[in-house]
């Protein structure tokens, strides 16, 4: 292992360059690799983690966003207080406002009592809005302006109520696009990206990715102790760093605990892969006009494995949230879950081109 990389709760940086500012001990979770990309990410954290400004932190499902929002948290001087995570996507827009900014007693159907929201749970603290750019235009307007007031108002309350917390959010959308479909206010995405942060995709840090496997088994290995660390051959880690890796980090961190449970020999290799990483290094786009022809694949099945490759690319960036999938497509998600029935499409499945 070089003296670059960096395996956090297993050991500090040894980077003599990234240590300035950064005392011993302090957690950067689950960040590990020594790519320039990985190592500029790492930088930037001990850079914002000094300051109290807003970050948005983009990049594609997956690649760990949170982990970048919790380092900054735990390396801040708020780190004594408590950081309170919510997905803005994952909450109907109905329940989401009461979630964030609580509710008073009787403010609606079913509030028999007063109940405190997260952003005064996390005063003190850090609030990280995940998936910040599949919450509403409504209640965008209302955390606008408690942002902007350090103010919050609970449902069916009247008197607003200080909080002092440090916005994180983050998203894999292009807001900007958000922006111009009028789905996303633009006052509040200058609030929120006073400091960007675009986190790189796994196939764009390939290098990181023997760091990533090893790391990943040992994390494993420490939950059951009735497994221990393989060694991966070098074909298997040229077919592994040749993939696409849709699911990012997280693909990745599942395929490891798969292996370490299914996998009997000390030594991974190629058999031990799934087949989709072996017929496949990635999702092609479009087939050619004259691949088809020359393959001889009829009309019908071109289009149905077209189809098919379309939504299992969507399931994975959206890490299998069919409605979202269904967004990405542009399609009802009603529709999509027909599709999926029908061409017996399965988690983790990839549908390579001909």
């Amino acid at each position: 292992m070089s003296t670059t990389q960096v395996f956090v709760r297993e050991r500090v940086f040894k980077e003599e360059s990234l240590m300035e500012g950064i005392g011993e001990g302090e957690l950067f979770h689950d960040i590990a690799g020594s790519s320039p990309s990985i190592l500029s990410v790492l930088e930037k954290i001990k850079k914002v983690s000094l300051s109290d400004a807003s970050v948005l932190i983009t990049g594609e499902s997956g690649t760990g966003k949170e982990l970048v929002a919790r380092a900054i948290h735990d390396n801040s001087d708020r780190k004594d207080g408590p950081m309170v995570v919510i997905n803005c996507g994952a909450i109907p827009g109905e329940l989401l406002e009461s979630e964030l900014f609580g509710h008073e007693k009787g403010a609606f159907t079913g509030a028999h009592r007063s109940r405190r929201g997260k952003f005064e749970i996390a005063d003190k603290g850090t609030m990280f809005l995940d998936e910040i750019g599949d919450m509403s235009p409504k209640l965008q307007v209302k955390l606008l302006r408690a942002i902007q007031e350090r103010k919050v108002e609970r449902v069916g309350g009247e008197s607003p109520i200080d909080v002092d917390i440090r916005i994180i959010s983050a998203t894999n959308i292009d807001l900007a696009l958000a922006i111009d479909k009028k789905r996303f206010r633009q006052d509040l995405f200058y609030r929120l990206n006073v400091i960007p942060f675009e986190i790189p995709s796994l196939r764009e840090r390939a290098i990181d990715i023997p760091d990533l496997a090893e790391h990943f088994q040992k994390k494993f290995i420490k939950r059951n102790n009735h497994y221990k660390v393989k060694t991966i051959s070098d074909k298997a880690m040229k077919i592994m760093k040749e993939y696409s890796w849709p699911g990012n980090i997280r693909e990745l961190e599942n395929l490891m605990e798969r292996i370490a449970v299914l996998v009997d020999e000390d030594v991974i290799e190629p058999v031990s892969l799934p087949d989709y990483f072996k017929t496949s290094s990635d999702y092609v786009a479009a087939p050619t006009v004259s691949s088809i022809f020359e393959n001889n694949i009829g009309f019908n099945k071109a289009v149905d494995q077209f189809q098919k490759s379309l939504i299992c690319h969507a399931l994975d960036q959206t890490n299998w949230v069919k409605a979202k999938a269904a967004k990405l497509l542009q399609m009802n998600r009603t529709t999509l879950v027909e599709k999926i029935k029908k061409m017996h499409i399965e988690q983790g499945e990839s549908t390579p081109f001909f």
